[in-house]
């Protein structure tokens, strides 16, 4: 069997990763540390999901916002 580093991201989904930071800063929160409109305007789960499914650059921000967060 070969070995794969330790990713945190592994069996995560993108919307639990965003579930959970929405429960830990709220979309206002969110919202100031990641400046993405969909969670300024209006957010929701679903939509915001769709954005970032569709945007890789922002998905990134998403997900190291959320690793940084693991790590504390």
């Amino acid at each position: 069997m070969t070995q794969t580093p330790k990713n945190p991201l592994h069996g995560v989904t993108l919307e639990a990763i965003l579930n959970q930071l929405v429960e830990q800063f709220g979309w206002h929160g969110l919202a100031q540390r990641i400046d993405i409109r969909c969670f300024k305007s209006d957010p929701s789960i679903k939509s915001s999901l769709t954005f970032l499914r569709r945007t890789p650059w922002a998905r990134e921000k998403v997900e190291a916002l959320y690793v940084q967060q693991q790590r504390r």
